[in-house]
């Protein structure tokens, strides 16, 4: 085999891996999460998650809903520098992350688990 039929068998090669990389990645995204239902539950009855990026509690609490954590009625409070606060998490007083929002005006701090926030939303957690 000459230099140039080996070159055009490795870039079709590389081309099918890609393909396959990329069809894999869009199954995998059309495959519902655990919590789908759960988390568009909590949006629709008011629950909101006010947390920022660099808190490790923040990610931990995201970490609970696997592949659903896209649904999260989530809000970043922190400024892309990571130094301040956006004003929609100041008009809301928030002073710790993760603060959670319900649609009863109450308020917790801390990382809930996905049983209390059932509790706390009438949500129906699916095991």
């Amino acid at each position: 085999m000459n230099k140039k039929s080996k070159n055009k068998l490795i870039w079709v090669a590389i081309i099918v891996v890609i393909i396959g990389i990329f069809s894999y990645a869009m199954y995998q995204d059309s495959i519902p999460g655990k919590y789908d239902d759960f988390t568009k539950c909590l949006k629709d009855k008011g629950a909101i998650f006010y947390g920022a990026f660099w808190c490790p509690h923040c990610q931990k609490q995201k970490s609970l809903f696997g592949k659903s954590k896209k649904y999260l009625p989530y809000v970043e409070c922190s400024t892309a520098d990571g130094r301040g606060q956006v004003p929609q998490c100041n008009d809301k007083n928030i002073t710790s992350y993760p603060t959670w929002i319900f649609g009863d005006s109450s308020q917790e701090t801390g990382e809930l688990s996905l049983e209390t926030l059932a509790e706390k939303t009438g949500c129906a957690l699916s095991q």
